[in-house]
């Protein structure tokens, strides 16, 4: 590993607040974020906006002009190398003059993977890699998962009273969390290629699952809606079918499809595991649409069921400050676990305070 300086650090602790700054719109391309560096003087910043547009590194060197010759670059991810819908950046780096390049971590991308650096060494540029690889591999979880694994990282967002209750005996639910969670919760959403939930919940609540503060809609982009219903239940007057943005509705068998794909939704049919939809194929096939982190927002049921199934990567548990009694629903529908050894273990990442409420963001530990 190399050895690095706290002004290295201070200049990647920079290009990661700029590839941040593409979190709501960057997907399904990773954030990155780049600073140029000459005589430890900063001479241009970039990050990348939205996919088919420039890189972050193209962004900075058309900031930084004629400077850029024998400066340093710090960049969150390895300049890419290969031509997709834009050029390479390691090669525009070379022909820029660049004399150094410090790169966060190593692009797992398979047309990447290594060929950036490659091309930057054959051409004289030193290159080190390490600064500030786990900040930088949190930051594209989803897309690291997505090209790794073949599936999304998958998030399940609850919220529930301080004693673990998600809704009342009779179902009631709004608004356990306060309005300042419930802005949170549009914030998560608009990270996310994918929200799902379950046929129960639609039928229950008839959610939105759509992104409506003002500041995050700018670009135009929704996250896919994506409904577990192996029966095909789904209803014509599902509100979700009249918004903005598309709708994938999970089946198993045949069905008659008409009266859905008329109403505006995709309905496909996947294998069946148990008495539903095997969610494994669904999250693959997301990961084949380009989908990097997916947002689960639906019933103890079917987010026992992911959990169970070792498919859920992180919990966000937003706490509300308030007891609701024994007389209520759980946050998870699990197989009846007897020992201690059949709990689920997690790795607290983050606790805060969100307005009255309190948000756990937790890994999975399986």
């Amino acid at each position: 590993m190399p050895s690095f300086s706290d002004f290295d650090c201070a200049q990647m602790a920079r290009a990661l607040q700029l590839a941040a700054l593409g979190q709501y719109s960057a997907h399904p391309n990773p954030m990155v974020g780049c600073v140029i560096v000459k005589n430890e003087r900063v001479v241009a910043e970039g990050w990348h906006e939205r996919a088919g547009e420039p890189h972050a590194e193209i962004k900075a060197l058309a900031a930084a002009g004629n400077d850029a010759r024998d400066a340093t670059v710090y960049v969150t991810l390895e300049p890419c190398a290969h031509h997709g819908k834009t050029p390479p950046c390691a090669e525009a780096l070379v022909q820029a003059g660049i004399s150094k390049v410090i790169a966060a971590m190593q692009d797992p991308f398979p047309s990447v993977a290594g060929r950036g650096f490659e091309v930057l060494r054959n051409a004289g540029v030193t290159t080190e890699v390490g600064l500030m690889q786990t900040a930088a591999e949190s930051l594209n979880a989803g897309f690291i998962a997505r090209v790794t694994r073949n599936r999304p990282m998958v998030r399940i967002k609850v919220a529930a009273s301080i004693d673990g209750a998600t809704a009342m005996k009779s179902g009631e639910s709004q608004w356990i969390t306060g309005p300042e969670a419930r802005d949170d919760v549009q914030r998560l959403r608009a990270r996310s290629g994918a929200i799902m939930t379950g046929i129960g919940t639609v039928l229950a609540d008839d959610p939105s699952l759509n992104v409506r503060l003002k500041e995050l809609t700018a670009a135009g982009l929704q996250p896919l809606r994506v409904v577990l219903d192996s029966n095909l239940r789904m209803p014509l007057s599902a509100g979700m079918l009249a918004l903005a943005g598309e709708t994938l509705v999970c089946c198993t068998g045949k069905h008659d499809y008409a009266r859905l794909r008329e109403a505006g939704a995709e309905v496909r049919s996947y294998a069946a595991d148990g008495a539903g939809v095997d969610a494994a194929a669904v999250l693959s096939d997301l990961a084949e649409r380009g989908v990097n982190d997916v947002l689960v927002e639906a019933g103890p049921g079917v987010a026992g069921y992911l959990l169970q199934k070792e498919l859920v990567d992180e919990l966000v548990i937003y706490q509300a400050p308030h007891i609701m009694g024994s007389e209520t629903r759980s946050m998870f529908h699990t197989p009846s676990w007897l020992a201690l050894a059949d709990r689920k273990r997690l790795e607290i990442s983050d606790v805060r305070r969100i307005g009255d409420d309190t948000r756990i963001t937790a890994r999975v530990q399986y």
